[in-house]
């Protein structure tokens, strides 16, 4: 009883410092340690007997190094890798053309609300090469903005479809893909292509949809378009924009991925090596246009500072939240809740929308569900596999919750940036942005349930 009272006080005042936007790694760390301390203390084992210090109140720091040496390992250097490769196709360049190439077509489309899905879609296919839902509206603000205004379309209409670009794209790229592939025991590619884009694709055509009804909706209530200065100074993009074809340079890890995964099998190609590889052409190429090897070495710098920022973005998060699950672990509470639920009926529904729940409330206060996502997803294949329910109609709902939950949350760093350009109320976008991402929500849950139930 005691385990339990202390697990709750912890996880609450958890949620509670995350939504308050205290720095999520260290309360995840924080608690984690506290909870092996209490562990330790009413004699439970922090570490088996192979990896204990000798003194159980210092096993949690031993912890802490036996995850960083796991996850360095394998998905945390994946993660880094793939950092690393997007900040050198940014400094080159290379995601501004991209961009620009895909967005310059739309200059031909007259009818503003046709154009409302068709951004949204294709600015969540641009996510694939600017990962960052902040940095793409910036591009997207920049390079769309005045396009869109000279259909009419209203600030508000522009700024919530842009707002919602950097949602859910099924793609092997993506370091919560990566991290969701090898804790469910599944290869990246088939995790992406086989499970999350069975759901992820259909919600985003859903949700195109719905952004197309209720922008034109809020336009009519708001009546008509309603237009507001731009701030430019929020808008820092290139104009001396390398080739054309250096576009094709952020999509090439995907392009290869999929050529070494689905068609050339025989060759055993992972996403480092394959990453490895497209930044060796793009280094090629560039010390080829600019005709200097000292200039071009020089910059492989930016790639090696990039991994240092997934690591301190990413691979820091996942160690802290895996922290917090070995706390939970140790002190007996997984134990308790596979127990509680395990003879009963819809089980896997309870859990889903339990685990969904949590992510979703946690997004919307703090701006950001991963946190809870890289959190959970450590246990859910240990509950799901003793109660016998699918792992995939648990994990995977909770994850794409905390992907689109950001576009509702009033102080996601988006949805800031993108009010900000526009000169409005952060509220204002949040009013536009809410119901397609509630319908893509619950749509993730349905369909979630429908197909791996």
């Amino acid at each position: 009883m005691l385990e339990i009272i202390i697990s709750i006080v912890l996880l609450v005042a958890t949620g509670y410092l995350i939504a308050k936007n205290y720095d999520a790694k260290f309360v995840l760390l924080a608690a984690g340690i506290v909870l092996m301390i209490a562990a330790a203390l009413l004699g439970h084992p922090v570490l088996s007997p192979e990896d204990t210090t000798g003194l159980a109140l210092l096993d949690p720091f031993k912890q802490i190094g036996l995850i960083f040496v796991k996850q360095l390992g394998s998905v945390g250097l994946t993660i880094m890798v793939l950092f690393g490769f997007s900040s050198y196709m940014t400094h080159i360049g290379a995601n501004d053309v991209a961009v620009h190439l895909m967005t310059k077509p739309l200059g031909r489309i007259k009818s503003q609300y046709i154009l409302v899905p068709i951004i949204f879609l294709l600015g969540n296919l641009l996510s694939l090469v600017v990962p960052s839902a902040s940095s793409l509206a910036v591009l997207l603000m920049a390079t769309l903005y005045p396009v869109l205004k000279n259909t009419g379309m209203s600030s508000l209409t522009a700024g919530a479809v842009i707002a919602t670009t950097a949602t859910i794209m099924p793609t092997p790229l993506g370091a919560d893909n990566v991290v969701a592939a090898e804790k469910l025991g599944v290869s990246l590619v088939e995790y992406v292509f086989s499970y999350h884009a069975k759901i992820s694709i259909p919600v985003l055509l859903i949700m195109a949809v719905a952004h197309y009804f209720w922008q034109k909706y809020m336009d009519k209530r708001q009546q008509g378009s309603i237009q507001q200065d731009i701030n430019d100074e929020k808008l820092k993009v290139k104009t001396d924009l390398p080739p054309s074809y250096y576009g094709l340079l952020p999509i090439l890890p995907l392009i290869l991925v999929l050529v070494f995964g689905l068609i050339i099998t025989n060759i055993q190609l992972g996403l480092i090596e394959i990453t490895f590889i497209c930044l060796a052409l793009a280094l090629i190429i560039e010390i080829i246009r600019k005709g200097s090897f000292k200039e071009t070495s020089k910059q492989l710098s930016i790639f090696f500072t990039g991994m240092g920022t997934g690591l301190a973005q990413v691979v820091s998060l996942i160690v802290a939240a895996s922290m917090l699950v070995e706390g939970l672990k140790a002190i007996g509470i997984i134990d308790m809740l596979i127990e509680s639920v395990k003879h009963v009926e819809s089980a896997g529904i309870i859990l889903m929308l339990i685990f969904s729940g949590v992510a979703g409330l946690i997004g919307f206060i703090s701006g950001s569900g991963l946190a809870v996502f890289y959190s959970f997803i450590n246990i859910i294949p240990e509950i799901t596999e003793k109660i016998g329910v699918s792992s995939i109609m648990v994990a995977l709902p909770m994850q794409l919750t905390s992907n689109l939950i950001r576009s509702i949350s009033p102080v996601a760093a988006v949805i800031i940036v993108v009010a900000s350009i526009i000169k409005v109320n952060p509220i204002q976008i949040v009013k536009r942005t809410s119901v397609p991402i509630l319908v893509g929500v619950v749509s993730c849950l349905i369909l979630s349930f429908i197909m791996f139930a």
